[in-house]
């Protein structure tokens, strides 16, 4: 996406498979400019089980399953191509949202950022951990989804990778896989990087705790208006979401608190977060959601 009248100071770009960010050596981060501006005190703290498994193995083997699953569509041929308006779309999106991202996570300036657009009609999306993110055209489609709603759900699924909830999970899992009373012992050692590295080969179908939803939530909404998007299109998004569900929650919303509670968690974040898109400046271009499918 566009980075026309982003005040980020960040210096470094290049692409790699598909949109990218890199941090150089000169690049400063964006920072928020207080606890008090924007989301960053309601956020806990990251978790003890995050530092169990190698942040590098686990976006080496996220990009491997990216990789498969891009390889697997391209051959069904249900991946987008260049230049897909859509894909154009979801592309210029995180392109104005990514700046942003190292506020929350370091690492985030050397990840090779990339955006695909698959061609099924599951409302689903997400961000795997190294910045691979992954939307599937029902969602788009089916949902009508302006700009705001799309940077909505861009940012809540960034953020998940931001916060390193894989990572944590994956923590958890090991270290109850491996014992407690072992851990100490294996740390660095062959035995507990092969456990990480193979629930790494889950991460494509990793469920998130509601902890980690609602953190999601809140870092998602304040990326977006950060980025210029209206925080208020995430009520819209979550109406839309819950009306599509009819009783059955799609993948994408399963783990999520449903309903009225969620629209009041995000009406209750807004007073801060408004203020972050009120002084943001806005996209120079607007989009619009494909034809509406059944």
């Amino acid at each position: 996406m566009h980075e026309a009248g982003c005040s980020c100071p960040l210096h470094a770009r290049r692409r790699a498979n598909g949109w990218l960010l890199a941090g150089g050596a000169g690049a400063v981060l964006p920072a928020l400019a207080s606890a008090q501006d924007g989301v960053r005190a309601d956020v806990g703290r990251e978790s003890r089980f995050s530092s169990l498994v190698s942040a590098e193995d686990v976006e080496g083997a996220a990009g491997q399953q990216y990789g498969q699953l891009k390889r697997e569509a391209a051959a069904k041929g249900l991946l987008a191509p260049e230049g897909h308006p859509q894909l154009v779309r979801l592309r210029a999106i995180s392109q104005r949202i990514i700046p942003f991202a190292g506020a929350w996570n370091r690492r985030a300036a050397q990840w090779r950022w990339e955006v695909i657009l698959i061609h099924k009609k599951d409302l689903n999306a997400f961000c795997m951990p190294g910045g691979k993110i992954a939307y599937f055209d029902g969602l788009l489609a089916r949902l009508q989804l302006s700009d705001d709603e799309v940077a909505m759900i861009m940012g809540h699924e960034m953020a998940h990778a931001l916060r390193e909830h894989a990572r944590e999970r994956m923590g958890k899992t090991a270290a109850t896989r491996v014992g407690a009373g072992l851990i100490s012992s294996l740390l660095g050692l062959g035995n507990f990087g092969d456990a990480a590295l193979n629930i790494g080969a889950q991460l494509l179908t990793l469920k998130f705790s509601r902890e980690d939803e609602s953190e999601a939530d809140l870092v998602g909404l304040e990326l977006a208006a950060r980025a210029g998007y209206d925080p208020r299109a995430g009520i819209t998004l979550w109406q839309k979401m819950m009306k599509a569900a009819e009783g059955a929650p799609p993948e994408f919303i399963s783990t999520h608190p449903a309903g009225p509670t969620r629209v009041k968690d995000i009406e209750t974040a807004l007073p801060k977060v408004q203020p972050l898109y009120a002084a943001a400046p806005r996209p120079p271009k607007t989009y619009g959601p494909p034809a509406a499918t059944r």
